[in-house]
């Protein structure tokens, strides 16, 4: 006898994806424009069809079960082709361009994976790419130069901006570096960082003030590229998040480090209106969704 095919709904998995990326599903039934009640039942067909839980309780709040991790990675990806399909038929014959900003960070490793599905998506429109600093790219969003940008938080913002995840600082150093050999007490912490004004870099030293631990800038960079170099031969320690690390480099924590923790840092996805043309709303969903994945 054949075991019953099952069809997962994509509203559902829609509505089970959103309520985790927000980690809350009230946010999420407000996103979708539906009822709390009308998630919530969503969620129980979505469990009897996976034959098992994909919730549970963790203090206050939820947590995803095994099976849930498992379902959460399947449901990305049936949403992100969905609407690659919907939207590669709907927008086959858009034309012009779409302005993009966005930090050198996600230069390698982001920029790639989400050019390659908006290719697909829209053949006929052309990418307009930005590498820039902060204030270069919150600067263009506002005055109409770029119609997106992906920039830290760093105080300072614009009128349509998400917030689309926070990421630890850490400190960074060479891949082949030995714990014991990051920092000598006594001596200042050679530091490898961008040149000013820099957010990581202000924190950075902000932190190491904080610890009494002396430092000194060993090598300044207006290049991401030229940190790393440094970084990988040994000239210093530096700053980033876990997002885009060359394999030259690695992340310590802070105990084996020998230094003070690091706060979170915030990222945003800005947009230059408010209701953005149908291509750069699609941009903003694969960027928003490949950064879910990461």
């Amino acid at each position: 006898m054949a075991v019953p095919r099952v069809n997962f709904d994509i509203d559902t998995l829609r509505s089970f994806a959103t309520g985790i990326e927000l980690g809350s599903f009230a946010q999420a039934a407000e996103r979708l424009n539906r009822s709390t009640s009308a998630v919530s039942a969503q969620l129980k067909k979505l469990e009897q069809q996976a034959g098992a839980p994909l919730l549970r309780r963790a203090g206050r709040g939820m947590a995803l079960t095994e099976a849930g991790e498992t379902m959460l990675g399947y449901a990305r990806r049936l949403l992100e082709l969905n609407d690659e399909a919907a939207a590669a038929i709907r927008g086959a014959e858009l034309e012009g361009r779409v302005r993009l900003g966005l930090q050198e960070d996600f230069g390698e490793s982001l920029l790639p994976a989400v050019l390659g599905r908006f290719a697909r998506a829209h053949p006929r429109l052309r990418i307009e790419a930005r590498i820039a600093r902060n204030t270069e790219l919150l600067d263009g969003v506002n005055k109409g130069r770029l119609d997106l940008a992906l920039a830290w938080e760093a105080g300072a913002g614009s009128p349509h901006a998400e917030r689309v995840g926070r990421w630890p600082m850490r400190w960074i150093v060479a891949a082949d570096a030995p714990a014991s050999k990051l920092y000598r007490r006594g001596e200042p912490l050679p530091l490898a960082v961008l040149e000013p004004p820099c957010l990581l870099r202000s924190a950075a030293i902000e932190a190491l003030d904080r610890a009494g631990i002396a430092w000194r800038i060993a090598f300044s960079s207006a290049s991401l590229a030229g940190t790393w170099a440094a970084v990988s031969a040994g000239l210093g320690v530096s700053v980033r998040t876990p997002l885009g690390l060359p394999a030259s480099v690695r992340a310590p924590g802070a105990k084996e480090a020998g230094l003070p923790a690091l706060p979170m840092l915030g990222l945003s996805l800005h947009r230059a209106e408010a209701e953005p043309a149908p291509a750069v709303a699609q941009l903003a969903r694969i960027i928003v969704r490949t950064l879910a994945m990461r």
